[in-house]
């Protein structure tokens, strides 16, 4: 194929991509109610996360009252509801066709792929998406309500009360979720390189304090938000994905040593 036909089929793929994706919004869209059960459980008090902590705190204090806490939030412009509606749509599309959406892109790489690749492809395409759901689920169900919950309810005086806006929490949620997912690829990328020969466990070990500092940095500068709390939530699992990467290097390298050292050398 031509550098014009490969682009007439991407173009084909973007296309069906969209079109799946739109649907998925409409549908999302129609259903508004069950799409912000789900958008805003992390603002009430009856979510998954505050009941078990909820639990560990009347295990760990015998008669003690259950710690409860209300937020309030407000929409203060005339057409942010509509937007703040339509933005969880297409998030809901975006999500729900991902499968879709993975399936497609590795079958447009597939052909221009030798045997082994494809092999390191399809790992690396299964690997990468699930790590992503994972970052995203690990945000929804506990970093953001933990955020959520202390500095919706953080307060200097008692006659300031806090009212969150619908956009600022919609926001807050998406980023989170996002960046969340992304940052959970560290692993992917970390084995990817190790089977290229790229990476080695030795310097990741060597230069770990770097790496730590570094990782504060970037978490400062992706946290939607600016407080302290929020940098050290998303900076915990970075260290641990940090970790988990020396890990799975270490044991990606000897393989690759022993087995013919990079994809395209075996292919």
């Amino acid at each position: 194929m031509t550098f014009w036909d490969h682009l007439d089929v991407l173009r084909g793929l973007i296309l069906r991509v969209a079109l799946v994706v739109v649907a998925i919004a409409v549908v999302a869209f129609c259903f508004k109610d069950a799409l912000f059960r789900i958008v805003l459980a992390p603002s009430r008090p009856d979510f998954v996360l505050y009941d078990v902590l909820n639990r560990l705190h009347l295990r760990m204090v015998p008669g003690g009252d259950a710690v409860d806490f209300h937020v309030t939030l407000i929409n203060t412009q005339l057409a942010q509801q509509f937007v703040v509606h339509t933005k969880a749509a297409i998030g809901a599309g975006l999500l729900l066709a991902s499968p879709y959406v993975v399936a497609e892109l590795f079958r447009f790489v597939l052909p221009a792929l030798y045997a082994t690749e494809r092999r390191y492809a399809l790992r690396c395409a299964l690997g990468g998406y699930a790590m992503f759901l994972l970052g995203l689920l690990l945000s929804y169900f506990l970093i953001f309500p933990l955020t959520f919950r202390f500095l919706g309810t953080y307060q200097v005086s008692a006659d300031v009360v806090n009212m969150i806006t619908l956009d600022s929490y919609m926001n807050t949620l998406l980023t989170l979720s996002f960046l969340l997912g992304v940052v959970f690829e560290i692993p992917v990328v970390c084995w990817l390189l190790a089977r290229l020969g790229v990476l080695t466990a030795a310097p990741m070990r060597r230069k770990r304090r770097y790496a730590y500092v570094a990782i504060l940095v970037v978490a400062a500068v992706i946290t939607p938000t600016s407080d302290i709390f929020t940098l050290l939530l998303v900076s915990l699992p970075m260290v641990l994905l940090y970790e988990a990467g020396i890990f799975v290097v270490a044991r990606t390298a000897p393989r690759c040593e022993s087995g013919g050292g990079s994809p395209s050398a075996s292919s």
